[in-house]
C-alpha cells in the first residue's frame, strides 16, 4: 500500500473517535435524564487488501469504521419521589403510552406521570399511559388509556351490625337508652336506626324498638333481650340467644333505595354471646359500633403497588383497585428505534411488544412513589472520553507523519 492509502486510514481513526465522542457526548449530556439508557459505540476494521495472490500472511486493513451503537440496559439507581404517579420498573419492560386518539405506540423507561386536563394519566410529552381497567375488582383484559376522570367509590349497603352497649341492671322500671346505630342503604343514604331499649320492672330485662330515620322497618322492630345473673346476655326475644334481623323498606323514602335486611351481631360462631351487649348494675352507655356500610366517596389520593395496580383512596375511608398498568417487553430491545424524549418504537429488528402486567413472565416489578435514574456513569464516561480522545489524536499524528513521510519522498528530486 502506498502513503496515500495510509493517509485514509488515519481519516478512518478520526472520523470513528469522533463517532464516539458523540456517543460520550450524548451520555454525559443525559446523566440526570430519568429512565435514560446509555450507549456504547462498536468498532470494526476496514479490509483494504491482499498482497500477495491471496496469501492470508499479507492482508492490509485499511482503518476502522463504527460498525453500530448499543444501548444499554442496565438498571438505573432508584429514586424516592413525592408524587403518587412516579413509578419505576425494577427489572425488564417498559410502559405503554400513545399520543392521544391515536393508535401508535411509544415504550420508555421513564416513569415521570401526571394527570392531564381530561384526568387521564400521561407522561410529560402528551403521551396517555396505558393499562388494564377494573370494575367491580375484575381487570379487564382489553389495554386502554387509564383514564381516572369521574372515579368514584360506590356505595355499600349495611348487611350486619353490632354494638358495645351497656344498660344499667339497677335502672328503675320504664327507664330508656338509646343506642343509634349509623347504616347506609343501596344508593349510600346515611339511616341512623334509634334502638330504644326500655327497662322491664322486676326483671335484669329490657324490651326495645327499632325506628330508621328514612324508611320502615317491616319486621324485627320490637323485642326483648335479658341478662342473668352474671350480666351477660342469655335471651333474645324470650328465646335462646340468636341474631336478630331487622328488615327495612326504602321505597317511601325520599330517596328509594333496595330493601335492607340487616343482621342484629349478638352470639359469636359458636351460638355463645360475645359479650357486647351487657347488663352490669353500672350506667347505661355505648361504647363501640361496627358495620360494614358505606356512602359513595370521592377520590383524595393514589397509591402503586409492586404489582402495578394504581389504588384509589377515598373520602369514605375505603381503597379501591382502578388500573393495572400495561408493560411491554421485547426479545431484543436493542433493535428499538429511538423517538427521543426517552421514547423507543418497535422495529424490525427488536421485535414485536410482548404486552403483560408487572412482576408476571420474567416482567419487572413496579416501584411506586420512585423514578428510575439514568443508568450512566459519570466516572466511566469520562474514562472513556480520555481514551477516545488519545485515540483521535494518535489517528490525527498518523496523518501528520504520513504527511512528513510524502514530504521526504518529494524532496528526493531536489
Amino acid at each position: 500500500m502506498s502513503l496515500i492509502s495510509t493517509l485514509f486510514t488515519g481519516v478512518s481513526g478520526l472520523s470513528g473517535q469522533s463517532k464516539a465522542m458523540e456517543i460520550i457526548g450524548d451520555n454525559i449530556a443525559n446523566v440526570n435524564t430519568v429512565g435514560f439508557k446509555g450507549s456504547a459505540p462498536v468498532f470494526g476494521d476496514i479490509f483494504s487488501t491482499v498482497l500477495h495472490n491471496g496469501a492470508v500472511t499479507s492482508q492490509l486493513g485499511g482503518g476502522s469504521q463504527l460498525a453500530g451503537v448499543l444501548q444499554v440496559w442496565d438498571q438505573g439507581a432508584i429514586e424516592h419521589s413525592a408524587n403518587a404517579l412516579d413509578v419505576a420498573i425494577d427489572g425488564n419492560g417498559f410502559f405503554v403510552t400513545s399520543p392521544e386518539d391515536s393508535s401508535a405506540q411509544f415504550f420508555t423507561r421513564n416513569g415521570q406521570f401526571r394527570l392531564n386536563e381530561t384526568g387521564k394519566v400521561q407522561t410529560m410529552t402528551g403521551e396517555i399511559l396505558k393499562g388494564f381497567k377494573y370494575t367491580a375488582d375484575v381487570l379487564s383484559t382489553t389495554m386502554e388509556d387509564i383514564d381516572l376522570a369521574g372515579v368514584q367509590s360506590t356505595p355499600n349497603a349495611s348487611t350486619f351490625f353490632n354494638t358495645g352497649t351497656q344498660l344499667n341492671a339497677a335502672a328503675t322500671a320504664t327507664s330508656t337508652f338509646i343506642t343509634p346505630v349509623t347504616l347506609y342503604n343501596s344508593v349510600g343514604t346515611t339511616v341512623t336506626l334509634n334502638v330504644t331499649f326500655t327497662k322491664v320492672a322486676s326483671k335484669n330485662q329490657w324490651s326495645y324498638s327499632a325506628v330508621p330515620s328514612e324508611g320502615t322497618i317491616t319486621a324485627g322492630a320490637t323485642g326483648t333481650v335479658t341478662f342473668d345473673t352474671t350480666g351477660q346476655l342469655s335471651l333474645v326475644d324470650g328465646e335462646t340467644i340468636a341474631d336478630h334481623t331487622f328488615t327495612i323498606d326504602f321505597s317511601s323514602a325520599s330517596t328509594p333505595a333496595n330493601e335492607m335486611s340487616l343482621n342484629w351481631d349478638l352470639v359469636d360462631a359458636n351460638g355463645a354471646t360475645h359479650g357486647k351487649i351487657t347488663g352490669f348494675s353500672a350506667a347505661s352507655n355505648n361504647n363501640s359500633l361496627v358495620q360494614d356500610g358505606y356512602a359513595t366517596g370521592t377520590l383524595l389520593g393514589l397509591s402503586v403497588t409492586s404489582e402495578g395496580v394504581i389504588m384509589g383512596l377515598f373520602n369514605n375511608g375505603q381503597t379501591e383497585n382502578l388500573n393495572k398498568l400495561a408493560i411491554a417487553d421485547f426479545l431484543s430491545p436493542s433493535g428499538l428505534n429511538r423517538a427521543g424524549n426517552n421514547k423507543y418504537t418497535e422495529s424490525q429488528e427488536s421485535g414485536q411488544p410482548t404486552i403483560g402486567v408487572p412482576n408476571t413472565g420474567g416482567l419487572g416489578k413496579i416501584l411506586g412513589e420512585s423514578l428510575e435514574l439514568s443508568n450512566v456513569d459519570i466516572a466511566q464516561a469520562f474514562v472513556t472520553m480520555i481514551k477516545t480522545q488519545q485515540a483521535y489524536q494518535a489517528s490525527a499524528r498518523l496523518i501528520t507523519t504520513t504527511d512528513d513521510l510524502l514530504s521526504e519522498s518529494v524532496n528526493l528530486v531536489r
